[in-house]
């Protein structure tokens, strides 16, 4: 059987025991509701109550600690979460990549044009400013 298909018998298992665990509690308070209530019924549904209540516990501690190790990314079985982060994160770092080289050929560009432009504007004052003949 799949993991989460075992994750999910393991939750209805602890969902019958809740069950199970609020029924011996209403038992208890049943009996001691009574006109002449027996102490040792009280105290058997009690035990059982107790009892059902510790198991509970204990299996919602166990889900708990599984959900803290899914979240976290720490590695667990049937978990693809850490290799979903890392593949996330090599998207993002080539996402950053490419907008700084965008941005690094925008300037050369840029740099070019102005050179070509000074190029262009030292030429034409060039042959204006060539001094003519005059005689003094």
């Amino acid at each position: 059987m799949t993991a989460p298909m075992e994750r999910i018998q393991v939750l209805d298992s602890i969902e019958k025991d809740i069950i199970t665990c609020l029924h011996s509690a209403g038992q208890v308070f049943v009996e001691l509701s009574k006109e002449k209530s027996s102490l040792k019924q009280a105290e058997n549904h009690t035990q059982t109550f107790l009892k059902t209540l510790g198991a509970v516990e204990n299996k919602l501690t166990d889900q708990i600690n599984y959900l803290t190790q899914v979240s976290t990314g720490q590695p667990h079985e049937g978990s693809g979460y850490a290799s979903q982060k890392v593949l996330q994160m090599a998207w993002h770092r080539l996402e950053h990549a490419r907008s700084r080289v965008n941005e690094l050929d925008r300037l050369r560009v840029k740099h070019v044009q102005g050179r070509r432009s000074v190029q262009a504007s030292n030429g034409q004052q060039g042959f204006s400013s060539v001094p003519t003949g005059s005689s003094t």
